[in-house]
């Protein structure tokens, strides 16, 4: 059955490619039709998640055959270039999207720490309790999160060489460098010395130094070079079809008069949701450990990767880039990080957790609509 999915993904996906090559500029002129861009819309957000499942299935695969550190680069890095993807098309595509970079962060985290963790949490509590994980992995990540966010997301509008929440170019270059030196050193610490921090505790060698001197077992070149090509094959239509999807997306949020945050729940919606629905279920089986190395290494992974790339496209476009959140984005984001920090300061969770994430995640959605 997995082999026939393998195989299928990237089918409809080139497919799709196929179709918007062929008629895409007809359809795209069209966009006035509502019933068009609606479905057009609806079948590029299908076929994209769809497509997305098979990368992050690859990227896994790679990740178990060639092991520690290089593993978790490739998940990382997969995941990471269909975010920049596609922001950039709809940075690029837009003059009017100076905060879609900033929207999107937003969205992620908030979708991320307070959506699929308050709603995993809240199931787990429900048949299990009480769960246990891994404290030290999930304090390592906080502590990376917290100073991320702070100068991705706040700072800027504390700043005074701009007044609208953007970074001068010295501040640029600078933050970013500083942003993946600190993921750089995270991940160091991850995939090394600190390995153990990120597996279940009972599921860790009794003697660590063993377990840091583990061989990994003969890797099959044959097989290895084929999950690569699958990984890349998977990738390509959706880096291909984000144009088309950033087109349709622009229009059809300035056509409803819908707000631009909008656009970047959906692209936060589209790059998350295969290690959500793995992390909900991981939950429901009782693997905690597992759902929170997703859940917050993916905030981990946006905001240490996702910004300095969107600050180099905004560099050498010059396109202005908004990072700064308005405050009541502010004070969420600060209520987000204290109440993580809280929820995992304990090592084990209940359904009480899940539900004030889940309050918080509707005051979100409802800030959104009604700001």
């Amino acid at each position: 059955m997995q082999n026939t999915m393998t195989k299928i993904r990237p089918l409809i996906g080139w497919l799709t490619v196929a179709f918007f090559l062929i008629f895409g500029k007809q359809w795209m002129a069209g966009l006035g039709n509502h019933a068009l861009a609606l479905g057009l819309f609806a079948w590029l957000f299908i076929v994209i998640i769809y497509v997305a499942f098979g990368v992050v299935h690859e990227a896994e695969t790679l990740a178990e055959m060639l092991g520690e550190p290089l593993g978790t680069l490739v998940l990382t890095l997969s995941i990471v270039i269909i975010e920049v993807v596609l922001i950039s098309a709809v940075m690029l595509g837009s003059e009017g999207s100076a905060t879609l970079a900033r929207d999107t962060m937003y969205s992620v985290l908030m979708i991320v720490l307070n959506g699929v963790v308050g709603l995993g949490l809240l199931m787990g509590g429900i048949r299990h309790y009480e769960q246990a994980y891994n404290l030290k992995g999930a304090s390592a990540y906080l502590s990376v999160i917290v100073p991320l966010a702070t100068i991705a997301l706040i700072l800027p509008d504390f700043t005074t060489s701009t007044h609208d929440g953007s970074l001068s170019p010295t501040q640029a270059l600078t933050f970013s460098l500083l942003t993946i030196g600190l993921y750089g050193i995270f991940l160091w610490l991850q995939t090394g010395r600190h390995k153990g921090y990120f597996v279940a505790q009972d599921a860790q060698p009794i003697d660590a130094k063993e377990m840091a001197h583990q061989r990994p077992s003969p890797l099959d070149k044959k097989q290895l070079f084929i999950h690569l090509i699958l990984l890349l094959v998977n990738i390509l239509p959706i880096v291909i079809l984000s144009k088309s999807l950033a087109g349709i997306l622009d229009y059809g949020i300035a056509a409803a008069g819908a707000p631009a945050a909008l656009g970047g729940i959906v692209i936060a919606t589209l790059v998350f949701a295969p290690e959500g629905i793995s992390a909900l279920i991981a939950i429901r089986a009782d693997r905690l450990t597992r759902a929170i190395n997703l859940c917050l290494g993916a905030v981990t992974s946006t905001l240490g990767l996702t910004v300095p790339a969107v600050l180099a496209i905004s560099l050498y476009t010059h396109r202005s880039v908004q990072l700064g959140l308005p405050s009541s984005g502010i004070v969420l984001v600060v209520a987000t990080l204290i109440l993580s920090s809280i929820t995992f300061s304990n090592s084990r969770t209940t359904m009480l957790e899940g539900a004030v994430h889940l309050s918080l995640f509707a005051v979100f959605l409802v800030l959104v609509f009604s700001p």
